[in-house]
């Protein structure tokens, strides 16, 4: 392409049969930088826009696990020690750690309370297990999707696609949703051991590490001062 345009620049900008529609769009290029610049695609201009983000070095963010049960306690709630051990191994800082009824207006306190803390302590990011299914008390989308600012729609997309490999098409019914708000990543996954592997590993784990290529959500979070 590159060789068609200087032959065109030669013949003083006379359109050739064997043009092609590319070289007919950028006629007007004097030099080659400008030529780069205009056949550059918006597809590389936002891989060049995300590398100008691009962090080095593994940064650490505080995370907030939440459980969301009628029944569990401390010592039953498997699934949020299970995020617990993974945050860790990962090297992540566990600020805080709770467990609420599936109640709507319960849920959407505690991770308000999260998304509005501030300081040394504040919470980055917030891990949410249970409370994803069909039962009349599984209410935890309903209370957090009014408080998103972005939803992020590839992960439960991402989610059902991986859980597929597992219970087939049982996953429908996971009813997993991520969102942003106020600079807090908001992670939920069905109250199973095996989901929140699911979730982790196949998902959450990358996003939460500033090095993953091309992009991840540790430089969308809020700062901690």
């Amino acid at each position: 392409d590159y060789a068609l345009w200087r032959l065109q620049r030669r013949l003083g900008g006379l359109t050739l049969p064997l043009q092609t529609t590319l070289a007919d769009r950028f006629i007007n290029a004097n030099t080659p930088e400008q030529w780069r610049k205009l056949t550059e695609t918006r597809e590389t201009r936002g891989l060049k826009r995300m590398a100008h983000y691009h962090i080095d070095e593994f940064i650490p963010v505080n995370i907030a696990v939440l459980t969301v049960s009628d029944t569990r306690t401390d010592e039953t709630d498997t699934s949020g020690h299970l995020l617990v051990e993974y945050l860790k191994e990962a090297g992540h800082r566990l600020v805080d750690k709770t467990i609420v009824k599936d109640d709507i207006y319960q849920i959407r306190a505690v991770v308000s309370g999260w998304i509005a803390s501030e300081g040394a302590d504040c919470v980055q990011v917030v891990l949410v297990t249970g409370g994803t299914g069909f039962s009349g008390r599984d209410s935890t989308p309903e209370a957090l999707l009014p408080i998103f600012d972005q939803q992020i729609e590839g992960y439960g997309e991402l989610f059902r696609q991986l859980s597929y490999e597992q219970v087939k098409t049982s996953t429908i019914q996971s009813r997993t949703v991520a969102g942003m708000a106020n600079g807090t990543v908001i992670f939920v996954m069905p109250g199973s051991n095996n989901a929140c592997k699911t979730a982790w590993e196949g998902i959450i784990r990358d996003q939460l590490n500033s090095q993953n290529r091309p992009c991840n959500f540790v430089e969308h979070l809020k700062k901690v001062h």
